[in-house]
């Protein structure tokens, strides 16, 4: 299901949320800085979309928000030419007006997406190499260089893949300690590890997360 990460604070939200649950997108509703972050770091995102209402909108949220290999949307105010302009040069990829229009919303994301897709050829499993010695995978002849962790992790997932692998069993079996509730070392492994897939060129999906179970290694 595709993912959709809404920060917002306005009433209007809620119609919003519900109209794009309706059109089968899962979406995600927060209102401060810290849930966005998680949530980023965490979920493989078909968008993400910033309502300038929200404190510390401006240049903290789209900075940060560049980190994700994610089409950034603004939700501006219809009325304030300022604020729209403010949301381009800060580097949001586009923006919408109030009240948000879904159909619109859709068409900009299947525009955005063709813009951003990244061109590389289908991996397969002939493609991809392992360097033990040096922490480093070779996918369609592009190397990506990991940390001992990131690099365990990433074959642990690749040689089961098409298996839903628990978040317990990858911190016991690779991590080498059980899981506690709020240890968050795992996600940020693995959220460092889709970092680098895409600085490279290369599809961040390969790692998916799979709500509420783990993580999965899927072509």
């Amino acid at each position: 299901m595709k993912q959709i990460l809404l920060i917002d604070l306005h009433s209007a939200s809620h119609e919003l949320f519900h109209q794009l649950t309706a059109q089968g997108y899962y979406v995600h509703q927060v209102n401060n800085a810290f849930d966005a972050l998680i949530k980023m770091e965490t979920l493989t995102l078909e968008a993400i979309l910033l309502d300038f209402a929200v404190p510390k909108m401006d240049s903290f949220w789209l900075l940060i928000a560049r980190r994700a290999p994610t089409p950034i949307i603004v939700i501006a105010d219809a009325n304030s030419e300022l604020e729209r302009i403010n949301a381009l040069e800060l580097g949001a990829d586009d923006y919408l007006s109030q009240p948000v229009n879904v159909r619109e919303l859709q068409l900009r994301l299947n525009i955005l997406k063709r813009r951003t897709q990244i061109p590389v050829n289908d991996i397969t499993e002939q493609q991809v190499r392992f360097d033990d010695v040096n922490y480093t995978v070779h996918l369609v002849d592009k190397p990506l260089i990991l940390t001992q962790t990131e690099y365990r992790l990433f074959k642990y997932l690749y040689e089961r893949q098409g298996v839903v692998v628990t978040k317990a069993e990858l911190q016991q079996r690779v991590l080498h300690k059980e899981l506690g509730r709020f240890d968050r070392n795992l996600d940020m492994h693995i959220s460092n590890t889709r970092r680098k897939l895409v600085k490279g060129n290369l599809p961040r999906d390969l790692i998916n997360t799979v709500r509420g179970q783990g993580y999965s290694f899927s072509f």
